[in-house]
């Protein structure tokens, strides 16, 4: 149905065509397209049959191209080229939320562990690979509108394999868990899966241990979604699934012990309600959820309520506890809540990282699963949405670099004269963002580092003044109020729409909230499961915390640095994840919604690439099995060169010498109708 390869499409730089073929395939269940060894993938909302042991085996050690599209040949491919040169390989999987990244990556990690080798001992390994997903699930995704499991965070894993090609150990990197999900959900979306599983499913007594009861409804955090239950998830079957993998993953009752009281006290946490006294100060009347707190951290209770209610300030040299108003409590309170998780979660990481640790010193080759989040322009985009974006358009900057340098090097293995290829280069949008001094972070870092109050507005002004003319930056008109008014704008644009998650929110509370000594306080006495100081006492050192807020917007820059330096040493594969519709509905296909994922997903660039030149190649030993019968000379056995082979059939077939061009190695053959009329 329609082409197997989006290359070989007569009109490759029409997005009609190419939305007619992604069409014609879905609407047969045919969910996988390749874009040369690029493969789209467009989630069916439905089990399809494709995925068995039988499927699995069907695709080991076969020619990529011998079979139609599968995510298992872009698994196998890797696989087997890792084995047979000895190099390390990743496969980049991104796309929107919901469209299926997460389950792409979870078929993939099934594949190696059913046709790997193996042993006893490696079992276990494989065991803990899989097993990590549900924990790194029920602590980094949730329900949103868009996705009932929805990954709130980017994953990195490294699965690492021995000479003999068995996988022997991994190793996990996060990146931007969304800590502002703990204290707020929009309408219709919830918190992290992990509270609404222990709440269901953990027994009597560990509820009453944490002090907690099993109505969600009880616990402000949970309920401001206003769907603590959905139909779709079976949080108490999922908590079984969690507490299984725990102990393979080799966690210790005294870990869970830990873990389980600081989910616990943010759920107490968010219950602390704060009133005023007759000076304006917060106080706290009812002692019930401090009491909790007090005995799950193992943290003294006056303490807690003092530091819960006042800052540390410097005063002549001298440090002094200042009370804080109402607001400013219930800020510091979610700041703690967000920070105590966001930790809890990067020492979740660890813990699984340690269990799968390989302490063989022997070289190991390595393939890599990158489940990123996707590019997504929404009506107001928060400070995490920008990141995602940012981190988009620089893994849409590497796949162009990638692919052209492959092609690139490919022409001349092969002896082709390289022609050079037009493209967009986003380049000039990843230093809109990052550019030192100039890009929108060090604008933002300036901002909130400047003598005065940084405002919202001030911040908006600066950027206007310092790349307001850029060609791809478009900014609302200024007013004093909060923006959120959409407008039109071009395609490939930074937007600036609630500027307030910028500044105020990332950046200001911070100041505010976690100088105070609650935050350094919990840390301290809960570090067996946490382990390093939330905010360390430096904090009231007025260079380390210049040095903390630079760190606020940059970190994940770097963060991000750090990984398209892992990316760059090893060999890439794509699947980019198309969602069909809003509403998870099989069988429907939403021609706007798609066309403007496959603009975002970079796809008509990568298919320009791919098709400028030659739109095919094949090893000549490969072209001569596959058309020999076309030819007298040829069939059925040829007795010379696989070259010549070639060479005598395309004579004999009629190719014109503008139609195909003859490589050391390969075949390339410029026009798909070309081919298309030798397979007829």
């Amino acid at each position: 149905v329609g082409v197997q390869d989006f290359v070989l499409l007569d009109s490759h730089t029409s997005e009609n065509a190419f939305l007619s073929n992604l069409r014609k395939r879905y609407q047969e269940n045919l969910i996988y397209t390749y874009i040369g060894t690029l493969l789209v993938s467009v989630n069916p909302y439905k089990e399809l049959d494709i995925y068995t042991v039988t499927q699995m085996q069907l695709y080991r050690g076969v020619n990529f191209f011998e079979l139609p599209p599968h995510l298992y040949a872009i698994a196998d491919n890797a696989y087997r080229v890792m084995c047979n040169e000895y190099n390390n390989h990743f496969i980049l999987i991104s796309g929107e939320s919901g469209a299926g990244k997460t389950e792409a990556s979870k078929k993939i990690l099934q594949y190696y562990a059913v046709t790997c080798p193996t042993t006893e001992q490696l079992q276990i390994v494989r065991d803990r690979l899989l097993l990590s997903n549900p924990v790194l699930e029920a602590f980094g995704n949730a329900k949103t509108l868009r996705n009932d499991n929805s990954s709130r965070f980017g994953k990195y894993m490294d699965i690492q394999f021995d000479f003999k090609g068995a996988p022997v150990g991994g190793h996990i990197l996060s990146y931007l868990i969304e800590k502002s999900r703990v204290v707020h959900q929009n309408h219709g979306e919830r918190n992290f899966h992990i509270f609404y599983q222990l709440l269901e499913g953990g027994d009597k007594d560990l509820l009453c241990w944490l002090g907690l009861e099993r109505n969600p409804q009880k616990y402000a955090y949970l309920i401001q979604g206003r769907c603590a239950k959905v139909f779709s998830i079976n949080d108490k079957n999922d908590w079984k699934i969690v507490r299984k993998a725990f102990s393979i993953i080799d966690f210790t009752e005294k870990d869970l012990e830990h873990l389980f009281g600081i989910v616990a006290s943010v759920l107490h946490l968010g219950n602390i309600q704060f009133e005023e006294d007759s000076n304006g100060h917060a106080i706290i009347r009812d002692g019930t959820q401090i009491k909790w707190i007090s005995k799950l951290l193992g943290v003294h209770l006056s303490i807690l309520q003092e530091a819960l209610t006042h800052r540390k300030i410097e005063a002549r040299s001298e440090e002094v506890l200042s009370p804080l108003n109402v607001d400013l409590a219930f800020y510091a309170r979610d700041a703690v809540a967000k920070a105590i998780y966001g930790r809890t979660f990067t020492w979740l990481v660890n813990k699984i990282n340690s269990s799968l640790a390989n302490k063989d010193s022997t070289r190991k080759t390595v393939i890599g699963l990158l489940d990123i989040y996707g590019f997504e322009v929404l009506d107001t985009n928060s400070f995490e949405q920008f990141c995602i974006n940012y981190c988009n358009e620089k893994l849409q900057q590497l796949l162009i670099e990638m692919t052209l340098k492959a092609e690139q090097e490919e022409y001349e293995l092969e002896g082709i004269e390289w022609e050079p290829i037009p493209y967009f280069n986003n380049k000039i949008i990843c230093d809109l963002v990052e550019q030192k001094h100039k890009g929108i972070i060090s604008i933002l870092d300036e901002e909130c580092l400047r003598p005065g109050e940084a405002t919202d507005l001030s911040f908006l002004e600066k950027l206007e003044e310092k790349v307001g003319d850029h060609a791809h930056f478009v900014t609302y008109a200024f007013t004093l109020c909060i923006l959120s008014q959409t407008i039109s704008y071009p395609e490939k644009s930074i937007r600036e729409g609630t500027i307030s998650c910028f500044v105020l929110k990332k950046i200001k509370h911070l100041i505010r909230c976690l100088t105070s000594p609650w935050a350094m306080l919990v840390e301290s006495k809960a570090e067996d499961i946490v382990k390093k100081s939330l905010m360390s006492k430096a904090v009231r050192s007025t260079q380390i915390l210049k040095s903390i807020f630079i760190s606020v917007a940059t970190q994940f820059k770097n963060s991000l640095t750090s990984l398209i330096e892992i990316l760059m040493s090893k060999e890439p594969s794509y699947v980019r994840c198309i969602k069909p519709n809003e509403n998870k509905e099989p069988g429907k296909f939403d021609d706007s919604l798609i066309r403007h994922q496959v603009k975002y997903l970079g796809l008509m660039e990568h298919l320009r690439v791919r098709r400028a030149g030659f739109a095919y190649r094949r090893k000549y030993e490969l072209f001569l099995q596959r058309y020999k019968s076309l030819c007298p000379a040829t069939w059925p056995h040829w007795h010379g060169s696989a070259a010549e082979g070639v060479e005598r059939l395309i004579k004999h077939i009629g190719y014109k010498p503008e139609e195909y061009k003859l490589g050391r190695t390969k075949i390339f053959i410029r026009f798909p109708k070309t081919l298309f009329a030798t397979e007829d």
